[in-house]
């Protein structure tokens, strides 16, 4: 992750205060903020995209779904992060209406530990080759390398994708895209999906692959912000348990985890949330051994192609690069692995317009746009 600062700020009242007090282009100003609690903004004046049409904006940090609903029912809160079942009860509302951007956010499971070693790069501490579902090799062609995709391969099949959507999402999501950054590109992949659900198949699979009475894993939801993140997990960590796995589910500040991710120390799984790539390749920097995020895997073969795609300039034979990269991380249910693609839907109050026309679409985790909201007319 880049982070840029004005330097001559930085250089003015110092590195630490420049980065409480950011020089930014935005279109609004922070007046006042409490941590876990509140930020207080106002509009910036002839802002150069566009100036708000409210003076001032609040947020608050709500953590209980039911205090954001009571907020919103009284006219407190104007809109609000929600789950999905909650849409009923906003629809019911009178004069609250719903934003809703299709297609916006994909849940992706990713599976860490499979960090090979790749020459000139130093050797992971998360790296462990007697973990389950890690290869004490990265030959592909070896009987080590198959029973760890076995494994992988069993963690998926055991995820029941659709019900996730009917019971979470309510509908409003599919499984059509089974890996992250292929929402436009799915006949590169020529076909290529999850492993039919089956929970007797994936307890089979562990036994094939030595492991009839289960393993321990951890699992963790990236908590960033995206609807049903937490729930979601949480419902896959149970159907590893019907499988026999002792899930070890972990409910903790994305700040927390993600230093475990940057240092490559993390075994386990996560839940991921990602928005929409304009090509595979874009998505690709995080998964190279030289970035500081990764993604849980790290490849020989897989690094040298991601490398060669992000150079690539001829659209053709770009994609067969990401063709191949695409089939690499699906045959072997590596990590980034799709479970479901879902709307982003906002509830909008009775004292403002749906603003949805100028929603950015490049991360709908979160609600944005916030300078195009007007009084409802």
């Amino acid at each position: 992750m880049k982070k840029w600062q004005n330097k001559k700020q930085s250089d003015e009242i110092g590195v630490e205060a420049a980065s409480k007090n950011i020089a930014a282009t935005g279109p609004w100003e922070i007046v006042e903020s409490r941590t876990g609690e509140t930020w207080r903004m106002r509009a910036v004046q002839d802002h150069w995209r566009q100036t708000p049409h409210f003076e001032e904006m609040v947020f608050w940090e709500i953590p209980e779904e039911s205090s954001r609903i009571a907020g919103f029912q009284t006219g407190q809160l104007d809109t609000f992060l929600m789950s999905f079942d909650t849409i009923p009860l906003v629809e019911s509302i009178p004069g609250a209406q719903l934003v809703s951007v299709p297609d916006a956010v994909g849940m992706n499971l990713r599976i860490y530990g499979n960090w090979y070693p790749i020459e000139g790069v130093e050797p992971r501490p998360g790296y462990d080759g007697d973990l389950p579902w890690v290869s004490p090799t990265a030959d592909v062609t070896t009987p080590e390398w198959e029973t760890a995709v076995k494994v992988r391969m069993a963690l998926l099949m055991a995820i029941d994708r659709d019900a996730l959507v009917e019971t979470i999402l309510s509908g409003r999501g599919h499984t059509k895209i089974p890996l992250h950054g292929y929402n436009n590109f799915m006949h590169l992949l020529e076909g290529r999906d999850w492993p039919a659900f089956s929970t007797e198949g994936a307890i089979a699979l562990l036994a094939e692959a030595g492991y009839p009475d289960g393993f321990s894993i951890t699992l963790t939801p990236s908590i960033r912000g995206a609807a049903a993140e937490v729930e979601g997990c949480e419902i896959i960590a149970q159907m590893w348990n019907d499988i026999g796995l002792d899930v070890n589910f972990q409910r903790i500040p994305y700040g927390t985890l993600r230093p475990q991710l940057v240092g490559r120390t993390y075994q386990g799984a996560t839940c991921h949330a990602g928005s929409p790539l304009s090509t595979p390749a874009r998505g690709y920097g995080s998964y190279l051994s030289a970035n500081p995020f990764n993604r849980g895997l790290e490849h020989p073969y897989q690094e040298d192609l991601m490398l060669r795609a992000q150079k690539e300039v001829d659209p053709v034979k770009r994609n067969q690069l990401e063709k191949d990269v695409g089939i690499f991380l699906l045959d072997n249910a590596l990590t980034d692995l799709r479970y479901y693609t879902m709307d982003a839907v906002w509830p909008v109050g009775p004292r403002i317009e749906p603003w949805g026309e100028f929603v950015k679409t490049t991360d709908v985790r979160q609600i944005n746009g916030y300078e195009f909201m007007q009084h409802r007319k």
